[in-house]
């Protein structure tokens, strides 16, 4: 797990899965460009970095916008002249059911869960290619396993893992990894941001004992450590990978 001169480009790193891996990454050496939305965050996340002796760069911007994942590229290869890692993790939650969503919500969805990803992997691969890197992409057990009141997010993470898997076939024979982790209910503020209130998120936490076979949800260093994992030499003859850190959630089928 040494990731000493490797140049590691991380979406959504402000908060959550995103922070965690950065600073998990940090502290295997890597050169770091990170992207968020919200400044002051991203800034509390570099200085965090700094602590295990990284000095990463702030790459900012909304990735949902087709201009600022083009900019965020371009700054990122700009700065270190190359990439070796590409951590797709941004992401965001809207509930809805097929009765009370909305193109709207669909495009919102599908914007930042699925096309950035495919735009920011178009951008990266020929640099990817030429350092022989790797992708990892944060889907989750919703790409997996079917659950009702999150329509548009189920499809925009199903999506992500076809896409991983494509794109693992399509640059392997040019020593390009590409894999895809799959977290269950973990501790971040997606959920809250996606709109539920304190009470039902702490509810939704307790239920979340009875969903999982290991009896909880997950923590965000779990998840930054199989990020991690993938990305490193460790994983070498891993590719097109969906790898659920999800509690055994994926396996569940309850009676």
């Amino acid at each position: 797990m040494n990731f000493a001169g490797k140049v590691v480009l991380i979406t959504g790193a402000s908060s959550g899965i995103g922070a965690a891996t950065a600073i998990k990454f940090a502290k295997y050496g890597a050169c770091l460009a990170l992207n968020g939305r919200n400044v002051e965050n991203l800034k509390k996340v570099a200085a965090q970095c700094g602590e295990a002796g990284s000095s990463p760069a702030l790459v900012v911007g909304d990735v949902s916008k087709e201009a600022d994942t083009a900019r965020i590229w371009s700054e990122t290869l700009d700065k270190y002249g190359k990439l070796d890692v590409l951590v797709n993790n941004a992401g965001i939650i809207e509930t809805g059911s097929i009765e009370n969503t909305s193109l709207e919500q669909y495009d919102r969805v599908m914007a930042t869960n699925l096309r950035s990803i495919y735009q920011l992997t178009m951008l990266a691969t020929p640099e990817l290619v030429k350092s022989k890197g790797n992708i990892v992409n944060v889907s989750s057990v919703n790409g997996i396993r079917s659950f009702p009141g999150v329509l548009a997010y189920n499809i925009s993470k199903m999506g992500v893992d076809q896409l991983t898997r494509c794109v693992a076939l399509e640059l392997a024979a040019k020593g390009v990894r590409a894999n895809c982790v799959n977290p269950g209910v973990t501790v971040t503020n997606l959920h809250t941001r996606g709109g539920m209130d304190a009470e039902t998120y702490k509810k939704f936490l307790e239920h979340s004992k009875t969903t999982h076979a290991l009896g909880r949800p997950g923590t965000v260093d779990e998840v930054a450590n199989a990020i991690t994992f993938l990305a490193s030499d460790l994983a070498s003859f891993t590719t097109g990978l969906s790898l659920a850190v999800d509690g055994g959630r994926h396996a569940m089928c309850p009676r």
